[in-house]
């Protein structure tokens, strides 16, 4: 008896607590249990660690690049050599964001039209374009499953007419998208759509983002432009409001976040699947992130100090290697300390998502999340 075919794309909602929910989103490469963290494996690597590691910290789907991989070694060569998940030894979801943050972040000399963003390139000065549908071609060579519309974003401090353009322009780029994926043929049939809203902080830019989202119709929906640089409170604040905006029965992304009380914060406005580069960043520049908030290991203090970086942590670094150790290979800059200290900070990562999923699930969030928060958050 054969068993029956996995869901391109499937998301199910198990339970809920106020606004948070917990659940799970079935694809033909796996299932991702939400909330979920996606390590970024910007230039197809989670840098530090083997791809085999990461699923052992409990990664269920991981994040890749379209900037970063379209110039470096490029789309046509990584789907001449099997597509993404071949290329780099992962064979579960992976989820690609656009390009748009990049093009716009990192690029010297962008000009953006309503065709899209030309821009020069940041390794090596060439002339590029990038358009919702160059974006989602770049996406569809990777071999993506979670594939993210092409978006315009502006900071929150940019001019009010600015907003409602490029939240306008977003929107119908966000249809020329959807046309670009469904023309995808064979790879559509297989992989799922992501609508970006975007707003900044405003509640009716948002609301209107997120009505003309929806209309297109999308798989699931990103909360965009945040986390960049419009300060703690205000991300807050927004996301109040915005994942009401979006349909209950859809999984709601919030884009580059973040930092582990933020998570938590989110999820308890409904957020279910995040990405960010601070486990591995800091990882790699001497922070370890804790229960009792994160610490440096750098700091002279740790130099003859026998305990594992978290006490009662169960990842390989904290059952193998005391701080003293750490501390020695991260002052030396031994690469090991880089790949103890990141394989640490994603079993944090994964075992701070797990813990809102069993919360959530017995109905028990409120009061974890507040436990969890003081105790982060008294450094």
């Amino acid at each position: 008896m054969t068993s029956a075919a996995a869901p391109r794309f499937d998301f199910t909602i198990a339970a809920t607590d106020g606004a948070a929910r917990t659940g799970s989103i079935k694809m033909q490469r796996g299932e991702i249990r939400t909330p979920a963290f996606m390590p970024v494996g910007t230039a197809a690597t989670v840098k530090a660690m083997k791809p085999a590691d990461v699923r052992g910290s409990g990664a269920d789907i991981l994040l890749g690049n379209t900037y970063h991989l379209m110039l470096r070694p490029g789309a046509e060569r990584v789907a001449r050599l099997g597509g993404l998940h071949h290329f780099m030894g992962w064979n579960r979801p992976i989820l690609t964001d656009s390009g748009g943050y990049q093009v716009m972040s990192l690029s010297d000399l962008t000009k953006i039209t309503e065709e899209g963003v030309s821009f020069k390139s940041h390794l090596d000065g060439s002339r590029h374009m990038l358009s919702p549908e160059r974006s989602i071609e770049i996406q569809r060579l990777l071999g993506s499953d979670i594939v993210m519309q092409f978006d315009q974003l502006v900071p929150s401090d940019a001019a009010p007419a600015v907003q409602v353009e490029a939240m306008e322009r977003s929107l119908r780029w966000a249809r020329r998208s959807r046309d670009e994926f469904d023309r995808g043929g064979e790879h559509a049939k297989g992989a799922a759509l992501f609508g970006i809203q975007q707003g900044v902080l405003d509640r009716d830019l948002r609301a209107r983002s997120a009505e003309g989202l929806i209309d297109i119709g999308f798989d699931g929906y990103a909360v965009g432009g945040l986390a960049v640089g419009e300060g703690h409170d205000a991300m807050l604040a927004c996301l109040d409001f915005a994942p009401g905006q979006l349909p209950v029965d859809k999984p709601r992304y919030l884009m580059g976040v973040g930092k582990p009380d933020d998570i938590v914060e989110a999820v308890r406005r409904g957020i279910d699947m995040f990405d960010c580069v601070l486990p591995t960043r800091s990882g790699r520049t001497g922070q370890a992130f804790t229960l009792d908030g994160p610490i440096n290991i750098r700091n002279a203090k740790f130099a003859e100090d026998r305990e594992p970086l978290e006490p009662g942590c169960p990842c390989p670094t904290c059952t193998t290697y005391e701080r003293a150790y750490v501390h020695h290979l991260v002052r030396s800059a031994e690469i090991l300390g880089a790949m103890l200290m990141t394989e640490h900070n994603l079993w944090f990562y994964q075992r701070l998502m797990q813990g809102m999923r069993d919360a959530i699930g017995e109905g028990q969030f409120a009061g974890w999340g507040s436990t969890f928060l003081n105790r982060y958050r008294t450094t």
